[in-house]
């Protein structure tokens, strides 16, 4: 399944930092496309062990960033006022107004997206990166993104947003992010964005208008190779029974079925963090009644959860769904339970494993993932997928006038 999607370095890392960074999803397609991070920050302490044992010359930092002087951090890293290429990062930005100093002083959140206004404004970066949820384009009717826009304006940054499908850049699962972008030294941030490299059914159930014009990134031309599928994703990786752990590292299924599994499997020497969680006998009851594509009105009435015989059939439609192999995931949340969506594998009588989450994530082979099992799935499912923050980087850095090195990987 050819696409033109590659993986680019530059010939010198752009310096960058992480702010609110979780596992490192976003640094590690931005990595991937040239970028190198020299600081993250990020409160939760497993997250942040995550972080390091795959970013280990990158200081990290848990610490309340409240409390953390900008200053001192650009002291040490020994970076001149605009000499960092980018700050990015995941801020929580409801609540956040500029109008509003009442509710200013009474939203946390807002508090927390003012730290990252604070660095920006220490470091003064090229380009500012910030992730969000769809629903922040129409929170308090739009005012909340656009208290966003005017500040980094203030701050000297030309700025815009757009929404972005993961599966459009190669990431085989619904998943969708608001992607804030400013550039300090004028020029249309529009042209940081990146073009959609492949094709995929899309169902937009959120506003996607901003400013009266639509804001969703679209393919250009009707010719581009469709979208990576779950099988595409997962099918090299070892077949587990349900509740089956193994080895710690496991060898691989066979040899690299299609580019997708090229690619992610690129450096690494076996499959880790993929044991299978054990489904109770009521469950893998329903399974057996699933098929590739099916859900949870596929289970007879008599197995049904007690709160879900009084749903209508239209209703919850990805619940105890078993993905089809051709088709997309769905979008991988915190934890894959059955329950909350269609997270059983399409031909084995189990759940999703943290590296087959981390695979339609897209995060490569020899991403580990550190604390309990738990603690992994959070990981995997609060991070941005990098083939989408790659794509990102790469076009970023164009916008920059940076040089790149191209270094095809055909995916």
């Amino acid at each position: 399944m050819p696409s033109d999607l590659s993986i680019r370095r530059a010939a010198e890392p752009l310096k960058m930092i992480d702010l609110f960074a979780g596992a490192g999803g976003l640094s590690e397609g931005l990595r991937e496309a040239g970028f190198k991070s020299l600081y993250a920050n990020e409160l939760v302490g497993t997250y942040a062990r995550t972080f390091q044992a795959n970013h280990p010359d990158a200081i990290v930092d848990s610490s309340d960033i409240r409390k953390v002087d900008a200053a001192l951090v650009r002291d040490r890293l020994n970076i001149k006022r605009g000499e960092l290429a980018l700050i990015a990062g995941g801020p929580p930005c409801q609540g956040f107004s500029i109008n509003a100093p009442k509710r200013s002083s009474e939203d946390r959140r807002n508090h927390l997206f003012r730290e990252y206004l604070r660095f920006v404004e220490e470091f003064q970066p090229r380009a500012v990166l910030i992730e969000n949820v769809p629903g922040l384009v129409s929170f308090e009717g739009g005012a909340t993104l656009e208290a966003i826009l005017e500040s980094l304006r203030a701050l000297g940054y030309s700025a815009d947003v757009q929404i972005l499908y993961a599966p459009l850049f190669g990431v085989p699962q619904t998943r969708w992010r608001t992607i804030v972008l400013g550039l300090r030294d004028g020029g249309n941030p529009l042209e940081a964005f990146p073009d959609p490299i492949h094709s995929a059914p899309m169902r937009v159930n959120f506003t996607s208008k901003f400013g009266g014009r639509n804001i969703v990134a679209m393919p250009r031309s009707l010719e581009l190779p469709s979208h990576t599928t779950v099988h595409d994703a997962l099918g090299d990786l070892p077949v587990l029974r349900n509740g089956e752990e193994g080895d710690e590292t496991k060898q691989y299924r066979t040899r690299p079925q299609n580019d997708y599994q090229r690619v992610l499997r690129a450096g690494s020497d076996g499959v880790r963090n993929h044991e299978a969680a054990r489904l109770g006998k009521i469950n893998l009851e329903r399974l057996r009644h699933i098929p590739p594509g099916g859900n949870w009105t596929d289970i007879p009435f008599e197995l049904l959860p007690s709160g879900m015989k009084q749903a209508r059939r239209s209703d919850h439609t990805k619940r105890y769904g078993r993905v089809h192999p051709e088709g997309l995931a769905s979008t991988i949340l915190t934890k894959c339970d059955p329950h909350w969506g269609a997270y059983f594998h399409y031909d084995q009588d189990r759940a999703f494993t943290v590296r087959e989450a981390a695979r339609i994530q897209s995060f490569p082979d020899t991403y580990v993932f550190t604390g309990s099992r738990v603690e992994q799935y959070e990981q995997v499912g609060n991070a941005v997928p990098p083939l989408l923050a790659a794509a990102v980087g790469r076009s970023v850095s164009r916008a920059l006038g940076v040089s790149v090195i191209e270094l095809t990987r055909v995916v």
